[in-house]
């Protein structure tokens, strides 16, 4: 769950354009990630899970060291150990749930207990610029594929597979699983990203504007030139770029390549 402190963004368009950066105004994200496998080891442990503010881990428990610990000065500085406590507490219980999961997957899938496998779960909340709220989710996975995500609208659950369908089934049978998740995710999740932000302060609040670099490469045949630009080095992750040629939306025409990290 790697997230991308300086992320590089990959754009290529015909020649003859000329590249304008474009801000875009500025949301924040409050996210979580579990994974749980059925063989730990090699630094793996059985049960992990990790929170982020935008692109910033913040919490952190796996099942060896067995507390939740803090990740940032921000959250060690404004949260005591009651904090730390409640959050160890919830973690276990979700390391419990999973290993029922990966169970009950198993047998889902006619898999064997000998094999290797893992249950996913990644939700969260999200802050507009303007204060408001954007589309929470929740969904799970496993064995690293799409396995079942809640429809926030309907209160139902799609489902990605077959083995999923039983999943949907009995989630679906009560309604409260999905009232609770929808409240979760408008409330309690929203309130923390509000406080982590006040936390925070600048150092999630920051842009840092990225170094642009545009190269030209030819093709085969000599004719066909392409423009290609690697923005470097912002922050956060959430950028937009355009190409204009004589003050013409190009983008049309352009590949883009997702944001990524850098490796740096």
């Amino acid at each position: 769950m790697r997230t991308p402190a300086h992320p590089v963004l990959l754009l290529m368009l015909w020649l003859g354009v000329v590249l304008l950066p474009e801000a875009c105004g500025r949301s924040h994200s409050l996210r979580y990630f579990y994974t749980g496998v059925t063989r730990p080891g090699l630094g793996v442990s059985e049960f992990t899970a990790v929170g982020y503010v935008d692109d910033v881990p913040f919490d952190r428990f796996d099942s060896d060291r067995g507390r939740a610990e803090p990740r940032t000065s921000w959250i060690r500085n404004n949260e005591g150990p009651e904090y730390w406590d409640r959050n160890t507490q919830i973690y276990k219980g979700w390391a419990q749930i999973f290993r029922g999961n990966l169970q009950t997957a198993l047998v889902y899938y006619n898999q064997s207990k000998d094999g290797i496998h893992s249950v996913q779960l990644m939700y969260g909340c999200q802050l507009r610029e303007d204060n408001t709220t954007g589309s929470g989710f929740f969904q799970f996975g496993y064995d690293g594929q799409d396995y079942i995500t809640l429809d926030k609208a309907t209160l139902s659950w799609t489902a990605a597979d077959g083995g999923a369908q039983n999943t949907k089934r009995k989630w679906e049978a009560d309604r409260t699983i999905a009232e609770q998740d929808k409240a979760y995710l408008e409330g309690e999740c929203i309130d923390g990203l509000r406080r982590y932000l006040r936390y925070g302060g600048p150092s999630l609040t920051r842009a840092d504007p990225p170094t642009v670099r545009v190269t030209r490469h030819h093709g085969p045949d000599g004719d066909d030139v392409t423009l290609r630009c690697r923005a470097l080095g912002f922050y956060p992750a959430d950028i937009k770029f355009k190409w204009e040629r004589d003050r013409e939306d190009m983008s049309q025409e352009m590949e883009y390549v997702e944001t990524r990290p850098s490796g740096e």
